[in-house]
């Protein structure tokens, strides 16, 4: 479900089929009335959150069920039941997940989703590019990292911040905390640097996974992997937020180029 679809307009009939079958978090957004043999071009972005389902579902469960769990993505799982998850998203199914389903069985099964993508989360091509973002501080290194996040591809894009919400919403309950009552709730334990070390080696990858040398990182690429996810994590809302001078460049560029592209995106604003 990982599949970029920025040239969606491009696709053919049979193409946006199989789009349809990645199982995207919101696909009452296609069109379902369209016929086979028409060649209506597709909208210049059908889908306007290009989420894997599982992804999506794995975070709503968890913040429904699983903040208050204590070492919520460290404490073991169930290997059957949640290879049974997988096995069910992947045939398709429409799989709902409700309070009786372990919260680290799907813990365990987002991590295993991500570590698993054909294509990192992180496209290989920029991991040493991230990881250089590292030898920046301040503004200088979440500027950088906000024009890196600007090429990933839609779908990467959206599933990242995605992920991001959820994980700076379970940091935020990382510690304990009291309801108005007086009564303790306890923490997740789970912090940004914890998360950052869960997290990270699966979002940035060097390697493809079964590779030879997969896994094997040096303790300055591991440390780097830790921080840059740190950063994103806490950094996310202003990281994935284009600037309004930016966005009026962009606009102007394109009134030169494309201004059907233009009226389009002013039309649907």
């Amino acid at each position: 479900g990982a599949m970029s679809v920025d040239s969606i307009t491009d696709l053919s009939d049979n193409a946006s089929e199989l789009l349809e079958a990645l199982q995207l978090s919101h696909p009452h957004e296609l069109d379902p009335c369209r016929g086979r043999g028409k060649k209506k071009q597709l909208s210049l972005n059908p889908i306007t959150w290009q989420v894997p389902r599982i992804v999506d579902r794995c975070c709503t469960h968890l913040e429904t069920h699983g903040l208050q769990t204590v070492g919520i993505f460290r404490v073991g799982s169930s290997k059957k039941r949640v290879q049974q998850l997988r096995e069910e998203f992947d045939q398709g199914l429409d799989v709902f997940l409700d309070e009786n389903q372990s919260v680290h069985d799907v813990a365990a099964l987002l991590k295993e989703f991500l570590r698993d993508m054909p294509d990192s989360l992180i496209p290989r091509e920029l991991y040493g590019a991230f990881l250089s973002t590292t030898t920046l501080e301040g503004q200088a290194q979440l500027d950088t990292l906000q024009l890196l996040l600007f090429l990933l591809p839609p779908c990467h894009s959206d599933t990242l911040l995605r992920l991001l919400r959820f994980l700076a919403e379970v940091a935020r309950h990382a510690e304990s905390s009291w309801d108005p009552q007086g009564r303790q709730i306890p923490g997740n334990k789970m912090t940004v640097s914890n998360l950052a070390t869960v997290f990270g080696p699966n979002i940035l990858q060097k390697e493809k996974p079964g590779e030879k040398d997969a896994g094997a990182l040096n303790f300055e690429d591991s440390a780097a992997i830790i921080l840059v996810l740190q950063r994103l994590i806490e950094h996310h809302h202003s990281l994935f937020m284009v600037s309004p001078e930016m966005q009026c460049d962009v606009l102007r560029r394109l009134f030169q180029t494309d201004p059907d592209v233009i009226e389009y995106l002013l039309r649907r604003k």
